[in-house]
C-alpha cells in the first residue's frame, strides 16, 4: 500500500515536471497556436464543405485554405509598405519645396532680426533634405543601426510567428477531429464535456473574429464618408488602409483619419482638416467601442457589460491578441461553472 502511494506521488511529480517542460516548449509559439486554433474553429465548416466537394481530400482542401489566407495576409502588407515608401519620398520632397518657396521667405521677412536669422539658417539646412538625412544618420549611426536592427528583428519575429500559425492551422484543419477525440479520451472529464468546451471555444472564436471584421468594415465605411466629404485624394485607398489598420488596437482606424487630416492641413485646407480630425475621433473611433461589444454578445451567452470588460481586460493583459483571449477565457470559465453545476454539484436536499 505504501509502495503504491509512493509510486503515485512520484508519477504525479513526473507529470508536473513534464507539464512544466511542455509549457516552456510551447510558450514561444503560444500566440501562433492560439490564433491558429481560433482561425481553425472559424473556417472549420468551410473546410468541411470544401473537402466534401473534393471527394474527402482534407489535406488538399486545408492546403488551399491556408494558401488563400497567406495571400490575404501578405497582399495588404506589401501594398502598405509600397504606399508608405512612396508617401515618405513624396513627403520629403514636399517639405523641401515648402522650405524653398517664396511664401516662406515672405513670412520670415516679418520676423524680428534675431529670430529671422535663426529661422533662415534652419530652413537653409532643411531645404537640402537629402543632405540633412545623411547628416542625421551619420551623427547617430549607432542609434540608427540599433533601430534598424530592432525593426528587422521585429519583422523577422512577426514573419516567424505568422509562418508557425499557418503551419499549425494546416494541421488543425487536417487532424482536428483526431485531436479532439484524443483530448476527449485523455482528459479526466465525463464523455462529451471536452467536446462541449471545444464547441464553446469555437462559438466564441467565431463571434470575436466576425465582430472584428464587421467592426473594421463599419469603421472603413464611416471613414470613407469622411474622406469623400473632406475631399481627401484617393478616398477609396485610404478607406482600404483604414480597414486594415482597424485590426491593430494600438493604432486604430482613427489614426488613418488623423493622418489624412494632416495631409489636408499641409496642402492648404485647414477647415476640412479640422472636420476630418473630429470625424475620425468622434465617429470612426467610437464605432469600435460601441459596435464590437454588441456583435460579440450576439454569439455568446454573456451580458454586454461582461463582454465589454473581457475585451478591455484581455487587451490590457495580453496586448492585441487579448481581444480574442479575453472573451474566450471568460466564456470558458462560465461554461466550466455551468458544467460543474449541472454534472458535479450535489443535488439540494428538499
Amino acid at each position: 500500500m505504501e509502495d503504491d502511494r509512493r509510486a503515485r506521488r512520484f508519477f504525479l511529480l513526473l507529470l508536473a515536471v513534464a507539464t512544466l517542460l511542455v509549457a516552456i516548449v510551447i510558450r514561444p509559439l503560444g500566440g501562433a497556436l492560439l490564433v491558429a486554433a481560433v482561425v481553425a474553429g472559424v473556417i472549420g465548416p468551410l473546410h468541411a464543405r470544401l473537402a466534401a466537394r473534393m471527394g474527402g481530400r482534407r489535406a488538399f482542401s486545408a492546403g488551399l485554405l491556408v494558401f488563400a489566407l497567406a495571400l490575404t495576409l501578405l497582399g495588404p502588407l506589401v501594398a502598405l509598405a509600397t504606399f508608405f515608401l512612396k508617401v515618405g519620398d513624396e513627403g520629403l520632397k514636399f517639405v523641401s519645396q515648402i522650405a524653398r518657396g517664396d511664401s516662406m521667405n515672405h513670412l520670415l521677412s516679418r520676423l524680428p532680426r534675431s529670430l529671422g536669422s535663426v529661422a533662415r539658417e534652419a530652413l537653409a539646412r532643411l531645404s537640402d533634405i537629402d543632405r540633412v538625412a545623411e547628416n542625421v544618420l551619420r551623427a547617430g549611426g549607432g542609434k540608427a543601426a540599433a533601430t534598424i536592427w530592432a525593426a528587422a528583428s521585429a519583422t523577422g519575429s512577426l514573419l516567424f510567428q505568422a509562418t508557425m500559425m499557418l503551419i499549425a492551422l494546416y494541421f488543425f484543419l487536417v487532424e482536428g477531429e483526431q485531436l479532439l477525440s484524443w483530448l476527449d479520451d485523455a482528459l479526466p472529464l465525463r464523455t462529451g464535456q471536452t467536446r462541449e468546451l471545444v464547441a464553446e471555444f469555437k462559438k466564441v472564436s467565431f463571434s470575436v473574429i466576425v465582430s472584428e471584421i464587421i467592426t473594421a468594415a463599419a469603421q472603413a465605411l464611416a471613414a470613407l464618408a469622411g474622406y469623400l466629404i473632406g475631399h481627401v485624394p484617393h478616398p477609396v485607398f485610404f478607406a482600404a488602409v483604414t480597414f486594415l489598420v482597424a485590426f491593430v488596437p494600438a493604432i486604430g482606424a482613427a489614426s488613418v483619419c488623423l493622418f489624412a487630416a494632416a495631409i489636408l492641413y499641409l496642402t492648404g485646407h485647414p477647415s476640412w482638416s479640422l472636420f476630418l480630425a473630429l470625424w475620425g475621433i468622434f465617429v470612426v473611433g467610437l464605432v469600435d467601442n460601441v459596435l464590437k461589444p454588441f456583435l460579440v454578445k450576439a454569439g455568446m451567452e454573456m451580458r454586454i457589460g461582461v463582454v465589454f470588460f473581457s475585451l478591455i481586460g484581455g487587451l490590457a493583459a495580453f496586448g492585441a491578441i487579448g481581444l480574442v483571449i479575453g472573451p474566450i477565457v471568460v466564456a470558458l470559465f462560465l461554461t466550466l461553472v455551468r458544467i460543474y453545476r449541472r454534472d458535479f454539484a450535489a443535488p439540494s436536499v428538499p
